[in-house]
């Protein structure tokens, strides 16, 4: 990895484009999930379901998008996936029936993953150059939480400013109209940062060419599926995975045990996106100055215990300092693994120019969480009302990461070892 380090402002869009282009599927869900749920006509098992439509189309997506990515410069098809995903913003801002919800999802399933996900990994990649691999992934994560939280807190300020009545009487028709705008005014921003990187994230020529490949060979393929670390990667990004889709049901748990209502829950969730910048940014630095791999295993043992917490059922409607101390030590390991999982390619001895191969290849295994995490959850919320429903959920958290852990330290015995 030789080439030019990227300006900063080229790190700045990338962390932009990264969550504003999940905004209107993902984060809007996880912030306002009791409000999505009421607008739509929908429960649990029925929102999960729509994350499995998005997980069946991101699957193919991953797989054939990976290969593009190192075809094609990674500006254009950021550019072009944040308009494609803006446009779905104005269908959702419908208040689709059901079908035609899980369409949307169908359709942000290859805008987000087919021209984005690929792309934006072998970009920050490239930023980071040779020394600065966790530095560049924790910033990347750090900084989409800080958007994602951002958004989250103008959601919530959007949303409150146009219920004209308290918020525990708002009505359907009330709550629907508040959260249209929320839906806009986000579908807007995703736009703008789509003309904003189209015109300002440029690398220099010579960069430019030495990360594309004018073709992609079988036996290319076939070298990238040869690395142990692409198999590991795949297990220890499923797992952590899981665990990031398990923080979506925070704000619920804050509606169903601590019972807040709609804005109170939604102010949980922003919490929880506010500390992931913190978290992604602190394990960054600290994983290039010592052992990127070793940090990785360390963020699964955290996961693991904070799972634990909940899943006991220590976590009650009296316990709110506990629950928000419970909720800090899940989000220290969940979001450290997500910061770390990809800052390992190089130390996994994964060639630069083969990045969205490999991306590609790895997320076919390692977000099938996108298919079956979202039905799971809901089925075991749905048939457990109450605390017990959401014991099983972190249960499941506690066993990913525990398999996730194993895998992670694996990997670091293979490859501290190696130069």
């Amino acid at each position: 990895m030789n080439q030019k380090k990227a300006p900063w402002y080229f790190l700045v869009l990338l962390i932009l484009a990264g969550e504003s282009v999940f905004i209107l599927p993902f984060v809007l869900a996880r912030v306002f999930r009791p409000t999505v749920l009421e607008a739509f006509g929908l429960d649990n098992l029925q929102l999960g379901l729509c994350f499995s439509v998005y997980g069946i189309v991101a699957l193919l997506s991953y797989l054939f998008g990976g290969p593009l990515a190192d075809k094609f410069p990674p500006r254009k098809l950021i550019a072009v996936a944040l308009w494609m995903t803006a446009l779905g913003g104005l269908v959702y801002a419908t208040f689709p029936g059901y079908t035609m919800l899980k369409i949307l999802y169908g359709y942000w399933g290859f805008t987000t993953i087919f021209l984005f996900w690929a792309p934006m990994i072998k970009a920050t990649r490239v930023w980071g150059g040779s020394t600065s691999q966790g530095k560049a992934f924790g910033f990347l994560d750090g900084g989409r939480g800080l958007v994602g939280a951002l958004f989250g807190a103008m959601g919530v300020f959007i949303f409150s400013l146009f219920i004209t009545s308290e918020i525990a009487e708002a009505t359907l028709s009330e709550s629907r109209a508040a959260f249209k705008q929320v839906i806009l005014v986000s579908s807007g921003i995703v736009s703008l940062v789509g003309i904003l990187v189209w015109f300002f994230m440029k690398l220099d020529r010579k960069t430019e060419q030495e990360i594309i490949l004018e073709k992609i060979t079988i036996s290319q393929i076939a070298q990238v599926l040869r690395l142990p670390s692409v198999w590991l990667l795949m297990i220890i990004i499923l797992c952590a995975y899981v665990g990031y889709k398990i923080t979506d049901v925070f704000s619920l748990y804050a509606k169903d045990v601590l019972l807040y209502d709609q804005v109170q829950s939604a102010q949980v969730g922003t919490f929880l996106l506010f500390i992931r910048p913190v978290i992604g940014v602190l394990i960054g630095v600290l994983a290039d100055r010592t052992q990127t791999t070793f940090w990785l295993v360390v963020s699964f043992v955290i996961s693991f215990f904070g799972a634990l917490l909940f899943a006991l059922g220590l976590i009650t409607a009296s316990a709110t300092s506990l629950f928000f101390i419970s909720i800090l030590v899940v989000a220290i390991g969940v979001y450290a693994a997500r910061s770390l999982y990809f800052a390992v390619m190089q130390r996994g001895q994964i060639p630069l120019v083969l990045t969205g191969t490999a991306v590609g290849l790895i997320s076919l295994i390692g977000y099938t969480p996108d298919i079956f995490a979202g039905p799971a959850m809901g089925y075991l919320l749905d048939n457990a009302p109450g605390i017990q429903g959401h014991q099983h959920v972190f249960w499941m958290l506690a066993f990913f990461s525990c398999i996730g852990g194993i895998a992670a330290w694996y990997y670091y015995r293979l490859y501290n070892k190696k130069k």
